[in-house]
């Protein structure tokens, strides 16, 4: 064999094994690569009782309740299923009926997702409070900065703190 052979087929060699170590990886971490699974996919998959994960998904209108010692219930939908959560803590300030949130957690032998973390999801139009109300008092503050670029402005809906909808999510 030439050197040039051989080096080559080192090469060759130390690629193939990279390339079988990287499938051992991706493979091993199948189900950990998504970041949040929906309700159906939890549906799918038939997902064991105590099993972690996170499921994401839009918190159903209308299923908020709220129990004793910050106890929380709600349900978690994604257009096609429906899972209900249980969470014991204090809710992040974005959180709300209709709004995107992912929890993690896992499910009980009910079939109810027992969350120790809830994360609420924001749109491309969130802004920090305080980043609105000093923008508010420079005179900076724009309502609805997708309407006005395209010239017809409208005013922003406001929650019920009075706060405008693009501006605090």
């Amino acid at each position: 064999m030439t050197r040039k052979q051989r080096r080559m087929t080192i090469i060759g060699g130390s690629l193939a094994v990279l390339a079988l170590a990287a499938a051992l990886v991706l493979n091993a971490l199948r189900d950990s690569i998504v970041f949040f699974s929906t309700p159906s996919m939890v549906a799918e998959k038939h997902v064991e009782p105590g099993k972690r994960f996170r499921l994401g998904g839009l918190v159903q209108p209308g299923s908020l309740q709220r129990g004793d010692n910050l106890a929380v219930t709600f349900e978690v939908a994604d257009g096609s299923a429906k899972l209900p959560v249980a969470y014991k803590g204090i809710l992040p300030d974005l959180f709300r009926e209709g709004q995107g949130v992912v929890a993690e957690g896992a499910l009980d032998a009910n079939g109810v997702f027992k969350a120790d973390t809830v994360l609420a999801k924001h749109d491309e139009t969130y802004m920090p409070k305080d980043v609105a109300d000093a923008l508010k008092k420079q005179g900076h503050w724009k309502d609805d900065y997708g309407a006005q670029a395209s010239g017809s402005a409208k005013p922003a809906a406001t929650t019920a703190q009075g706060n405008p909808q693009g501006a605090v999510r």
